[in-house]
C-alpha cells in the first residue's frame, strides 16, 4: 500500500480509502465487517463515511453505516490504527434534524450523533458534505446566482469546526462537492480569521467526469488541499457490467435515481474506455481505478464494493501501471467525450 499526507497535517492516509455508503442498504453488517477486515489486511487505513449514509438516503436507514463501522471498531479495537472520516449533511434532507444547516446548533448535534454511532470520542477528518449555498454540485450544469440571505456564512461554519478541533473532537477538516470559489473562500476565511485550514476536498472524479481538472486540480497542488476522489468507477459503470446485461443487484439497476452515468454520451464514452482496457488485456474496473490512482493531485481514491471479490479486484488496481499507449488512448477518448457525465 502507498500512503500520502493529508493536506498540511501530519496524518498519513492510504492511497486507497474504503468507502461505505452501501452498508445498511446493499450490504449487511456482517458484510461490512468482512470488507473492513479485507481492506485493513491490505494496508488500507482510511475509512470514509457520513451521517447521511447509506445511499439512497432514507429516514429508516440514516446513520446505519456509521453504526456498523462503530460496532466493528468496538469489536476489533483498531481505532488508533485507522483514519476515520465522516461528513455533516448539507441542506435539503428533512429527515435529518428537520433539514440540515451548517450552523453551530446543527453541526454540533451532527458531530455528537456521529461520535455516538462510531463509538469514538474523535474523528480524524470531519467534512462538510455539500455547500449551504446554491451552486454547482451533484452534476448541476450552469450557474444562476441566487440571494443567500438564508445561508450560513462560511465564516460561521468554519468557526464551529475550529471549536471542534480545539475541543479535540476533530483532528482535521475538509469539504466535499465544492467549487473553486468555495475552496478559496474556506482558505481565505481560515487565513483571515486564524481558523483551521481545510486539508482535503472530496469531489467526484473518474474517466467520465474529469471536471476536477479544470481549476481545482491546480488548487490541490498549490494550496495543498488534495482530492479525495469519490465515484472513481462511476457507480460501477466503468466496469462495463451495465453495457450488455446489467446485473439485477447492481446499484444502477436497483436505483433509477442514479442516472448520472447512464445517458447516451456517458454510455458511449464508457464503451470506448472498456474497449481500450480489453484491447490491452486489462480489467476495465482496474484500468479506471489505476487512472485515478496515478493523478498527481490525488490524496486518496475512495473505492467501494458490494461483494468481496469486487473489493479484492479494486484493491489490486494498485498493482497496475498504465502504459503510455493506454494513457494516450484514454486521452483520445477524453478529447472526443470531454466530461460526458459532470
Amino acid at each position: 500500500m502507498q500512503y500520502r499526507t493529508l493536506g498540511t497535517s501530519d496524518i498519513q492516509v492510504s492511497l486507497l480509502c474504503l468507502g461505505t455508503m452501501t452498508w445498511g442498504e446493499q450490504n449487511t453488517e456482517a458484510e461490512a465487517y468482512s470488507q473492513l477486515d479485507m481492506a485493513v489486511d491490505h494496508g488500507i487505513n482510511f475509512i470514509d463515511t457520513a451521517e447521511l449514509y447509506p445511499v439512497p438516503p432514507r429516514a429508516e436507514t440514516q446513520g446505519r453505516t456509521e453504526t456498523y463501522l462503530g460496532n466493528w471498531l468496538a469489536r476489533r479495537g483498531r481505532r488508533d490504527d485507522l483514519v476515520i472520516a465522516t461528513k455533516a449533511a448539507g441542506p435539503g434532507l428533512e429527515h435529518i434534524r428537520g433539514g440540515p444547516r451548517l450552523d453551530r446548533a446543527h453541526l454540533e448535534q451532527a458531530l455528537h450523533d456521529s461520535l455516538q454511532r462510531l463509538q469514538t470520542d474523535y474523528v480524524d477528518l470531519y467534512q462538510i458534505h455539500w455547500p449551504m449555498r446554491s451552486t454547482n454540485y451533484f452534476g448541476k450544469l450552469g450557474y444562476e446566482h441566487q440571494p443567500e440571505a438564508d445561508d450560513t456564512p462560511i465564516v460561521e461554519t468554519l468557526a464551529v469546526l475550529g471549536d471542534m478541533v480545539k475541543a479535540g473532537k476533530v483532528r482535521t477538516i475538509g469539504i466535499s462537492n465544492e467549487t473553486p470559489w468555495g475552496l478559496m473562500a474556506y482558505l481565505r476565511v481560515a487565513e483571515g480569521q486564524n481558523l483551521p485550514r481545510i486539508v482535503s476536498i472530496q469531489n467526484p472524479y473518474n474517466l467520465l467526469n474529469r471536471s476536477f481538472e479544470v481549476g481545482l486540480a491546480e488548487m490541490a497542488h498549490r494550496e495543498q488541499v488534495g482530492l479525495l476522489a469519490y465515484s472513481p468507477m462511476a457507480f460501477g459503470a466503468l466496469s462495463g457490467k451495465y453495457l450488455e446485461s446489467p446485473p439485477a443487484d447492481g446499484r444502477l439497476t436497483l436505483f433509477s435515481r442514479f442516472s448520472r452515468y447512464s445517458g447516451d454520451t456517458g454510455v458511449a464514452a464508457t464503451r470506448a474506455y472498456v474497449e481500450i482496457a480489453r484491447r490491452h488485456g486489462l480489467s476495465p474496473a482496474q484500468m479506471a481505478l489505476a487512472f485515478v490512482n496515478s493523478r498527481s493531485f490525488l490524496t486518496s481514491n475512495i473505492i467501494g464494493a458490494t461483494r468481496l471479490e469486487q473489493l479484492e479486484e479494486n484493491i489490486a488496481s494498485l498493482e497496475i501501471t498504465l502504459s503510455q499507449a493506454v494513457l494516450e488512448e484514454i486521452e483520445s477518448v477524453h478529447q472526443r467525450h470531454t466530461i460526458p457525465c459532470p
